[in-house]
């Protein structure tokens, strides 16, 4: 996941290049055909589509923390029918490269922490993961694009609470056509999105062509 600076912003790019690692390697499958997406939509409410020609990045939120002390990072994200169990880090912009900073291990996922926390009421919580590396083999959503409807996501927040999500979309998309507004809104129903790459992988600019993207809502 690539995240830029506009200014003070914090934009999330359409490149996914970031969720893995240097000498990543191609997948050994395709993901099913899409589910849920009229439902992942309507989730999202009215957020903002982006303006024409500016698809490659959308603002976000301003490139601080939220405040208060409510807010509830996730620790570890657990889903059972893949065989995920993986720690969770907040991560934001990395300043020398503008992007996502995923975590370099492939066995741990990233909390986008400019966005909301598991407190949130609405909005998008983004986590982020690798799919795969060359040096360090399958990452912890390898085998995210084999999700499907009604599969259950738990995430431990640092209160120790327990939150369980129940899956309603799985969606592929063009890494130039994903409406990140839609996934990195703070506004519309509460929703967890999960995010790694997908499609075929392309050895010369050495990332993959897709995004898969997974959508759960409060069980």
């Amino acid at each position: 996941m690539t995240v830029r600076h506009r200014g003070a912003l914090a934009a999330v790019a359409a490149g996914v290049a970031a969720l893995t690692v240097a000498g990543v390697v191609a997948c050994g499958s395709q993901p099913a055909e899409d589910v849920g997406a009229e439902e992942a939509a309507a989730l999202a409410g009215s957020a903002t589509p982006t303006p024409a020609g500016t698809s490659s990045s959308v603002p976000v939120t301003a490139g601080e923390l939220p405040t208060g002390e409510q807010s509830v990072p996730p620790v570890r994200l657990v889903i059972p029918s893949i065989d995920v169990t993986a720690t969770v880090d907040p991560v934001g912009v990395n300043p020398r490269t503008d992007e996502f900073e995923v975590p370099p291990s492939v066995d741990r996922i990233g909390w986008y922490r400019y966005g909301p926390g598991l407190e949130a009421t609405a909005g998008s919580v983004v986590i982020a993961g690798h799919v795969d590396s060359a040096d360090q083999g399958k990452g912890a959503f390898f085998r995210l694009r084999e999700l499907g409807r009604d599969d259950t996501v738990t995430v431990t927040g640092t209160d120790g609470r327990q939150r369980a999500y129940r899956v309603v979309a799985r969606q592929e998309y063009d890494k130039s056509k994903i409406p990140l507004e839609r996934y990195f809104a703070r506004d519309g129903k509460l929703r967890l999105t999960l995010i790694t790459c997908g499609g075929p992988f392309d050895a010369k600019t050495r990332s993959y062509r897709d995004n898969i993207v997974v959508t759960a809502v409060p069980a």
